[in-house]
């Protein structure tokens, strides 16, 4: 038994491995990856969350400047801003009809 422990000793790893400042920059390296509230899993989740805000940001941007313009035409005729009342609230004038049609989506 003895003769395997001196081999194991003997080794170029274990005598790495044990040696204090491997150990001590081992157990850092953990702490850091796995345990700590400032750990690397923590950072990249919410980098991942910091992403898909950015994207929404980009999204809703877009989608402002797009009701932006359909603001501006709207002010810049009244013609416009009739028809977008009728088409969206479904106004209509005195003596009026309106028929909405609804389509149904079938599976096959």
């Amino acid at each position: 038994m003895q003769e395997i422990w001196k081999k194991i000793k003997a080794n170029f790893w274990f005598k790495v491995l044990l040696n204090k400042y491997i150990l001590s920059i081992i157990i850092f390296a953990v702490w850091m990856t796995f345990l700590d509230v400032n750990s690397w899993l923590i950072h990249h989740e919410l980098n991942e969350e910091i992403s898909d805000l950015e994207a929404s940001i980009s999204h809703y941007r877009s989608e402002i400047s797009e009701d932006q313009k359909q603001l501006k035409e709207l002010n810049s005729a009244p013609e416009n801003l009739e028809k977008f009342a009728r088409e969206q609230f479904h106004l209509l004038k005195p003596g009026e009809e309106i028929f909405l049609l609804e389509y149904t989506k079938e599976e096959d």
